[in-house]
């Protein structure tokens, strides 16, 4: 075999075996946190997935805090809303999307390392179930309303007593 096979053979194999980028993007991606002395703050965006198999976001990293889990609200019987970690991931259907926004799926930073200040931006890195890790930068939008495009959550009804932050 020559030295151009060998190498032509190589760069096809190692082609294969990378994780499909191009099906997942990720758009308007914000951050915000309650004020900047919080000790929390949380990620929302919109995950496209352009592929032909569904994928899942299976986790998220962050230097912007100690801990980063991915979280959803569910409706309690009594009328509260609370969140929770999702052990589960979100799943991005085959050409389609996945939307985290307040007051239901997102990204939980718990523990930020420094304040969250309008217009500042920082990292975040997605990791998926096939497409693999993702980096994203994700700009602080503290004056963005809660009904852009998210749905309208009652703060005084969420339980946030058994988050462990």
């Amino acid at each position: 075999m020559s030295l151009k096979s060998t190498l032509l053979g190589g760069f096809a194999a190692t082609l294969f075996a990378l994780p499909a980028f191009a099906d997942i993007t990720v758009e308007d991606a914000y951050a915000r946190s309650s004020g900047p002395s919080a000790k929390t703050g949380a990620a929302f965006f919109v995950i496209k997935n352009t592929g032909m198999e569904e994928d899942r976001l299976i986790n998220a990293a962050s230097g912007m805090a100690k801990r980063v889990e991915l979280h959803t609200h569910i409706h309690g019987d009594d009328g509260v809303m609370k969140m929770r970690r999702d052990e589960d991931g979100f799943e991005v259907p085959a050409m389609g999307m996945h939307a985290l926004q307040r007051g239901a799926d997102h990204v939980m930073l718990m523990g930020l390392t420094a304040p969250m200040v309008q217009g500042e931006t920082f990292d975040v890195t997605l990791t998926f179930e096939h497409a693999g890790d993702i980096t994203i930068t994700v700009p602080v939008d503290l004056e963005r309303t809660a009904d852009a495009g998210a749905m309208k959550v009652d703060m005084e009804k969420m339980d946030h007593g058994k988050m462990d932050h």
